[in-house]
């Protein structure tokens, strides 16, 4: 009799070892389907911001041989005078574009010419939204000798900021490049300057959106 209890009683410990199994099961599965509806949310969302960040679209290029146009999609916010001597080689007009991190991060040529310069300076990643970023943070300089107009000499630097870690040149020294072709990717947001000749006319004021390969940001005189 006695062995007869122990096995009904062992065989009810076991049944009811396999009911708590199951309710548990039921319960971390229904936990785990949850979490998993979440981070597939996630990923969408995530996808759909990618899609958005690196849209690339063809900008509206501007005939005028006389024009400048701006170098990147944002927010004009700084314009002054400044020496650049790597490359423009002393004073020159400076136009610096904040680029958020839900504008274009795709950069174009502002002028149609040669690539006779490209530098890349390692550095901090400070927020781009600091207009004086450019003297700390990681950024490469692109020169390009103007083809539009002789001896002409433009500067663009491409800045890295607190969330982009990465700048992409698609360009090398000796690359041909028309007004408002892709040159470059700053992945996230950053900052954009570009450096002119003094005797270039300014056409934009602070605080303007501009887009980049489109927006007329300056005029030759």
């Amino acid at each position: 009799m006695q062995a007869a209890l122990k096995l009904i009683l062992w065989s009810l410990v076991a049944l009811l070892g396999v009911v708590v199994i199951g309710v548990v099961s039921i319960f971390v599965g229904a936990f785990l389907t949850g979490v998993a509806n979440v981070l597939f949310g996630l990923w969408i969302l995530f996808s759909v911001f990618c899609f958005w960040f690196f849209r690339d679209p063809d900008p509206v290029i501007p005939s005028d041989p006389g024009v400048i146009v701006a170098p990147a999609h944002g927010k004009v916010d700084v314009i002054d005078e400044t020496v650049e001597s790597e490359f423009v080689g002393g004073p020159c007009r400076r136009i610096s574009i904040f680029l958020s991190v839900i504008e274009v991060h795709v950069q174009k040529a502002p002028v149609s010419g040669k690539i006779a310069f490209l530098k890349h300076s390692p550095g901090q990643f400070m927020s781009a939204l600091k207009q004086d970023s450019a003297a700390h943070n990681e950024n490469v300089l692109v020169g390009i000798e103007s083809g539009e107009r002789p001896g002409e000499r433009i500067g663009v630097r491409l800045i890295a900021g607190l969330l982009a870690r990465r700048i992409i040149p698609w360009i090398e020294p000796g690359t041909e490049v028309a007004r408002g072709e892709r040159i470059s990717l700053i992945q996230f947001g950053s900052r954009v300057d570009l450096y002119l000749p003094l005797t270039t006319q300014i056409r934009v004021r602070l605080g303007d959106t501009v887009r980049g390969g489109e927006s007329v940001i300056a005029t030759r005189a």
